[in-house]
């Protein structure tokens, strides 16, 4: 049986989101060709939240795109014989663009590494930032977000375990410990 703490509830996440959006357009605002891309599963809804949310207080239509990084994975023998491929739908180039790059938690870096992979791939950004609404430390590569919603120290057995409305039919983030699901990190 595993062991559940709530660390973040509907409100603490849309209260995280707003504050990641303000920092967004303190930095961004007037850039030309400025874009969110999530990574794709809750990478997307958080890019799709922090879009609204910037329409919301700012007026400005951000497009938002979804990318699919199983085939730059580096573990990708170790996941599935067979990897399940979800579209990647960026309906805009990339190309000198101020990219916000989204996911929901951040750990070793690999997933980030395989997404920047994937857009460099695609053509050459002005810039890629990087938003997410977790860090969980224990990096095994040399990347560093630019926006975090919150840091979180968990011990290597803990799992963050994200769910979000959109995908899940409720917004929370709670600490696992013990048995691991699909969306715990």
């Amino acid at each position: 049986m595993s062991e559940k703490t709530l660390i973040l509830d509907k409100q603490d996440i849309d209260r995280t989101l707003n504050r990641i959006a303000h920092e967004i357009w303190e930095r961004n605002r007037g850039a030309e060709d400025f874009v969110i891309i999530g990574i794709r599963r809750h990478g997307v809804t958080i890019a799709q939240r922090l879009s609204q949310k910037l329409q919301e207080f700012a007026g400005v239509t951000i497009p938002v795109g979804a990318l699919d990084i199983n085939l730059y994975r580096d573990d990708l023998s170790e996941i599935a014989s067979q990897p399940i491929l979800k579209k990647t739908e960026i309906p805009f180039s990339v190309q000198d663009t101020h990219i916000i790059l989204c996911d929901d938690v951040l750990y070793t870096g690999r997933t980030v590494r395989a997404a920047l992979d994937s857009l460099i791939d695609m053509g050459r950004p002005r810039a890629i930032r990087l938003a997410v609404l977790l860090d969980r430390g224990n990096r095994e590569l040399p990347i560093q977000p630019n926006y975090v919603g919150k840091n979180v120290n968990v011990a290597r057995d803990e799992l963050i375990e994200v769910l979000l409305a959109e995908d899940d039919g409720i917004d929370q983030v709670v600490i696992t410990k013990g048995a691991r699901n699909g969306n715990a990190r």
